[in-house]
């Protein structure tokens, strides 16, 4: 994809790139499919750095107005689907 994912100035590159990874699970949710597991665990990392709801809905909005894909409603899905499920997003 050819645009900029959300990320704050004030975090180190190691979480710079954590935050990177989760946006491209949820790319990979969307384009091709992705394990629950693998997803989830990109998530809890992302909620290691970004603890405020605010700030998630912040990035959220941001990620989904340059890609067209929501992380909320990929998690939520995720969270609905069972333990070792293929996430699938359908593209609309």
């Amino acid at each position: 994809m050819e645009y900029q994912y959300p990320f704050s100035l004030d975090w180190k590159t190691d979480e710079i790139v954590d935050v990177v990874h989760f946006y491209q699970a949820i790319e990979k949710a969307h384009e091709t499919g992705i394990e629950k597991t693998e997803l989830m665990n990109k998530y809890r990392r992302f909620k290691e750095i970004v603890t405020s709801k605010a700030e998630e809905k912040k990035f959220d909005k941001e990620f989904e107005e340059v890609s067209g894909y929501s992380s909320y409603k990929t998690i939520k899905k995720a969270k609905e689907s069972e333990i070792n499920s293929l996430i699938k997003m359908r593209n609309s």
